[in-house]
C-alpha cells in the first residue's frame, strides 16, 4: 500500500472563497479560445495530432522496445529548434552521451536543444521554471518518480502523480509535453489505464522493431481526430515520412497470385488501399489452424463459418493463414470482404483480377452490407490504377463514380465471388 510523505500542501490556482468564489456560467459567454498549432515540419506526424502541437496540451506515445520512439521525438525537438523555439529532452534511462550520439547521428541542433539526465520530478520542475522551453520530453514516465510518495518509480501512483504534475505545468506554462511510456506485451500502454485519461492525446506506435516501415496511430485526441495514422520509414538518419502510402502498401504485390486482394480503407481522414493476403493449405494436425496478422482472428474464424455455409467455399481440415501487407492493422469491417475473397481465391487457386478492389462488410447471412467514405475509396483506388470495385448494392444509387471507372454491386458474397472470377 503506498504512503504519501507528509509535505508543504500544494497551490491548485483555485480560489477558496467558498461557493461564491466558482460560480456557474452560461456557455455562451465563455470566451472562445484562439491557439495557434506548433508545426513540427513532420507531416504524418502534424496529421496524426490533427494539424500540429497545440500549446498547453501533453501527448502520450507509446510503442515496442526499439520501435523509434526516442528518434521520433529527437526529430520532433529538432525540428522546433529550427524553428527558433527551446527543447527540454528529460532522460531517465540513457545516460546524456548516448542521447548526444543519437542527436548527432539524426543532425539535431546542439546549442538549442537541453538535455536532462534526471528522475525526480522537483529536478524537472526546476529546469521547466530555469529553461521555460516550447517543448519537453519525458523519456520514460515509468522511470519518473516524485518523492512525496514512499513507493517505486514505475508503480501506479508513481505514474499517476508524475503525469498529473507534468499536465500541471504544460497547462500553467502553455508548453508541449510529450511522455513516452512503456508497454506491455499485449501492446497496451503500461500503467494504470487513468495515465491516458489525464493525457490530451494518446500515440501508439505500431510495427516491428526489425521491419523497415512503422505506423503512428492516434487512439485519442481532444484536439483532432481519431484513429489517424502516420506511416514512417526507419533509415539510418532517421524516421522519413511516406507521403503515399497506398503506392507503400502495394509496392511488392504481385497481382498474378492467388490469395491475394486489395482493400480500400480508411483510417482516420485518409483513404489507404492495402493489400490482404490469404494461405489456405491442408493440415497434417487433428485442429486446423487459423492465424490472423494484421487483422482479428475472431473475425476471421466468423468469416471461414460465412463462406462455408453461404458460399460452399471450406475450410475444413486446412490451415487459414491470413496477413494485412506492409505491417498495417486493419480494424473495420469494410475488410471483410477482401479477407473472403482472398480466402476463396487461395482455396480455389485463382488469381483475383488484377485492376479490382474489394469493400464491404460481410454478415452472419452472407449479406455484403454498408459502409461509409465510398466516394472517397473508390477515387483513391481509380487514380493508383485500378478499374473495378465490388461494392455493397445500397451505395451505389447515392454516389458518384470517379471517371473510367466501374462499381460493381454485389448484395451476397456468392455473388460478389461470382463477379471476382471465382464462381
Amino acid at each position: 500500500m503506498e504512503e504519501r510523505r507528509p509535505r508543504a500542501r500544494r497551490s491548485t490556482g483555485v480560489p477558496t472563497g467558498g461557493a461564491a468564489a466558482v460560480r456557474p456560467q452560461r456557455l455562451a459567454d465563455v470566451a472562445a479560445l484562439r491557439t495557434g498549432r506548433m508545426l513540427t515540419g513532420i507531416g504524418e506526424l502534424d496529421r496524426v495530432t490533427g494539424g500540429g502541437l497545440v500549446p498547453g496540451s501533453i501527448l502520450l506515445i507509446g510503442g515496442e522496445p526499439g520501435i523509434g520512439k526516442s528518434t521520433l521525438m529527437l526529430q520532433v525537438c529538432s525540428r522546433l529548434v529550427q524553428e527558433g523555439m527551446s527543447a527540454l529532452y528529460v532522460t531517465g534511462e540513457e545516460s546524456v552521451e548516448q542521447v548526444r550520439l543519437r542527436a548527432e547521428r539524426l543532425g539535431v541542433n546542439l546549442e538549442r536543444m537541453f538535455v536532462l539526465s534526471a528522475v525526480e520530478i522537483d529536478e524537472v520542475k526546476a529546469a521547466i521554471e530555469e529553461l521555460s522551453p516550447a517543448l519537453v520530453v519525458i523519456d520514460s514516465i515509468q522511470t519518473v518518480y516524485s518523492g512525496a510518495l514512499a513507493s517505486a518509480p514505475g508503480s501506479v501512483g508513481q505514474v499517476r502523480e508524475c503525469t498529473a504534475e507534468l499536465s500541471r505545468q504544460a497547462k500553467c506554462r502553455r508548453m508541449v509535453v510529450f511522455v513516452v511510456g512503456h508497454v506491455t506485451k499485449y501492446g497496451a500502454i503500461a500503467g494504470p489505464k487513468t495515465l491516458e485519461h489525464m493525457v490530451d492525446t494518446v500515440l501508439y506506435f505500431e510495427g516491428e522493431s526489425f521491419q523497415q516501415y512503422r505506423i503512428v496511430r492516434a487512439a485519442k485526441n481532444r484536439y483532432g481526430s481519431t484513429n489517424e495514422i502516420g506511416v514512417f520509414e526507419m533509415t539510418e538518419t532517421g524516421l522519413v515520412e511516406v507521403e503515399n502510402p497506398s503506392v507503400f502498401f502495394l509496392s511488392d504485390r504481385r497481382a498474378d497470385t492467388s490469395g491475394s486482394a486489395v482493400v480500400a480503407t480508411v483510417e482516420g481522414t485518409r483513404s489507404l488501399l492495402v493489400e490482404v493476403q490469404a494461405l489456405v493449405a491442408s493440415t497434417p494436425f487433428a485442429v486446423p489452424q487459423r492465424v490472423a496478422t494484421g487483422f482479428d482472428a475472431r473475425r476471421l474464424n466468423m468469416l471461414i463459418c460465412v463462406i462455408e455455409r453461404r458460399a460452399g467455399i471450406s475450410a475444413a481440415g486446412k490451415d487459414v493463414f491470413i496477413n494485412v501487407a506492409g505491417g498495417l492493422r486493419l480494424t473495420e469491417p469494410a475488410a471483410d470482404l477482401a479477407t473472403v475473397a482472398a480466402i476463396a481465391s487461395s482455396v480455389r487457386d485463382l488469381p483475383l483480377p488484377a485492376d479490382m478492389v474489394f469493400v464491404g462488410e460481410v454478415g452472419l447471412a452472407g449479406e455484403v452490407r454498408r459502409v461509409g467514405r465510398i466516394e472517397n475509396r473508390l477515387t483513391e483506388a481509380s487514380r493508383l490504377g485500378f478499374r473495378r470495385a465490388l461494392v455493397p448494392r445500397g451505395v451505389l444509387s447515392r454516389m458518384r463514380v470517379p471517371a473510367g471507372f466501374e462499381a460493381v454491386a454485389v448484395e451476397t458474397v456468392a455473388e460478389a465471388f461470382g463477379q471476382a472470377g471465382l464462381g
